[in-house]
């Protein structure tokens, strides 16, 4: 199982420190941010599993950054840490969309539970997802050797940016994905000044890999200004086919 990556922003050194000694020796991946440029900049393209938040950063608004997240990330999980516990501020992040809410000081061993329990109830990581099956065509998408397999007996070689594009999308089931966040979570660039025809021409060719109908897709879906998804009856594993 690939470590779970957790992006740190805090701009007390000391405390930032102490976290991501704590959270690596846990076994997670850790990256750091201590102001909100670089927050914001790493919270929109870093492939991470959840944030930990300070709310008061040099440049900005840790309410600022968490309604950025939401714009781009809206499942990404954000833990709030902060010395601001009165119970306005508490509201705000949570309405915010924050997973939870965390007052300074707070024991390590209490954090990292915090951490696990929002870990376990959010989406799955697209890099675990190491199949893809299509149930009315019989055939399965094999992110590992980056094929896909068709019930005639048939393959078809998928290009890197195929597979990570099919793995986001069956990561986030039952939800229309923006090119934009395709952009930001998949290509890692920011879509602001960017075209979306890269996304577009990309879903083309997946389209037809997977003879799906360019004109009626029954398997990769367009949902008209929202974005791509995949069908319902589309089912995605974590273990090798």
């Amino acid at each position: 199982m690939t470590p779970q990556r957790i992006l740190v922003i805090e701009d007390d050194k000391a405390i930032r420190r102490g976290l991501v000694d704590a959270l690596r020796f846990e076994s997670f991946h850790v990256f750091e941010a201590d102001t909100a440029k670089t927050a914001v900049d790493l919270a929109v393209t870093l492939d991470c599993d959840l944030i930990l938040l300070d709310l008061l950063l040099p440049g900005g608004d840790g309410f600022t950054i968490l309604q950025r997240v939401r714009e781009v990330r809206p499942t990404l999980p954000v833990i709030i840490l902060t010395a601001r516990g009165d119970e306005a501020d508490r509201v705000k992040g949570l309405h915010l969309g924050a997973d939870d809410y965390v007052v300074k000081p707070f024991s390590i061993k209490e954090l990292v539970a915090r951490i696990r329990a929002v870990l376990r109830r959010s989406p799955g990581r697209p890099l675990d997802l190491a199949c893809v099956r299509f149930p009315e065509t019989g055939m399965e998408a094999d992110l590992f050797r980056r094929e896909l397999r068709f019930a005639t007996g048939e393959r078809a070689e998928l290009s890197e940016k195929e597979v990570e594009l099919l793995r986001y999308l069956a990561a986030n089931p039952d939800r229309a994905i923006s090119r934009e966040e395709l952009l930001r979570c998949v290509w890692r660039i920011d879509p602001q000044g960017a075209g979306t025809r890269t996304v577009d021409m990309h879903v083309a060719r997946l389209r037809e890999k997977l003879r799906d109908d360019a004109e009626q897709p029954r398997l990769l879906l367009t949902v008209r200004g929202k974005g791509y998804m995949l069908a319902s009856t589309v089912v995605a594993a974590e273990s090798k086919p």
